[in-house]
């Protein structure tokens, strides 16, 4: 397929309610790059895609001007099989990267099983200046180092971040809450000893009040670690309760 073909099958699925929906949730993506197609039709388009003679041809025309052009390549990206095909890939997509939902929804099914090869990436990636890839490094972090793999040390390096992207801080929060649910009592010292700065403290123990993971008597304790702010102290860009993507998982 080359791209005026997947445009035309883009297009043929758009949804117009549902493009006016992720304008709203997506708020660093433009409205008019978004073209309104919904997440299983992408992934049937990327696996017809994925075995078609353009997708090399696709794969290396970045930037792409739709946000359905990334969500596909996205999706075309986590089906490939070969871990070190599938890492370069990623290393060449992520710095176009634009938005949270792209970032979340790039999962490679290959990394899952060779996770510890990741480990180098992920700490290159930590260190970019680029908000998305650094959210996407500490999503990795999240979906394969907080089970059978864990390491308090990677813990550590995600509270280590300091960063004035709303995307990232909330990345890290997210992360803290989960850890908090699946490792509490390795998790715990980086709230009791305040490692994180106090809007991503407090995110993390306002989504771990959220979760059903969490038993009742762990709640009541992180309410009693929750920092109180001054007045005036802002955030960043958006509001400390605008949790946009969050709302979207």
């Amino acid at each position: 397929m080359d791209r005026d073909e997947i445009l035309a099958e883009l297009y043929s699925l758009r949804d117009r309610p549902y493009a006016a929906l992720q304008a709203a949730t997506i708020p660093t993506v433009l409205p008019e790059r978004i073209i309104g197609v919904r997440t299983p039709a992408l992934r049937s388009l990327a696996g017809k895609l994925f075995r078609d003679d353009g997708k090399g041809a696709f794969l290396a025309a970045l930037p792409h001007p739709t946000f359905e052009e990334n969500q596909l390549h996205a999706f075309v990206i986590a089906l490939e099989k070969d871990f070190d095909t599938c890492l370069r890939e990623v290393e060449r997509f992520l710095p176009y990267i634009d938005n949270w939902a792209t970032c979340d929804q790039l999962s490679p099914k290959v990394f899952g099983k060779e996770a510890e090869r990741l480990l180098p990436a992920i700490e290159t990636w930590l260190g970019s200046g680029h908000a998305y890839t650094v959210r996407f490094a500490v999503g990795m972090l999240m979906q394969h180092f907080l089970d059978a793999r864990f390491d308090p040390a990677y813990a550590d390096r995600v509270a280590a971040i300091r960063s004035e992207e709303y995307y990232v801080r909330m990345m890290v929060a997210w992360y803290f809450a989960t850890a908090l649910a699946k490792q509490y009592d390795r998790i715990l010292p980086c709230l009791e000893e305040r490692r994180l700065d106090p809007w991503t403290h407090n995110k993390a123990i306002q989504k771990s009040l959220e979760s059903f993971r969490i038993p009742p008597e762990h709640k009541a304790y992180l309410r009693t670690l929750k920092i109180r702010r001054s007045r005036g102290n802002k955030a960043g860009p958006f509001s400390a309760d605008d949790d946009r993507e969050e709302n979207r998982r």
